[in-house]
């Protein structure tokens, strides 16, 4: 499974995911102008980083599904 091109994708697309919330919630907890600035590029970042994440799982259980 891990030699499939489309669960590495899978995986660095979750990854992106989870360092995009941690830039989010430390530039919330440290606030200031960062915060101010970025806050809401974050979220919307994160939300579609999350979108083409739960696609691509999908697509991948589909492709896979048929394979046992």
């Amino acid at each position: 499974m891990a030699s499939d091109p489309l669960f590495v994708l899978v995986v660095v697309v979750m990854a992106a995911v989870a360092i995009i919330l941690m830039i989010g919630i430390g530039g919330f907890g440290k606030g200031g102008e960062f915060n101010r600035k970025y806050a809401n590029k974050l979220m919307r970042m994160r939300i579609l980083a999350q979108f083409v994440a739960v696609l691509l799982i999908l697509l991948f259980v589909f492709i896979t599904r048929g394979e046992k």
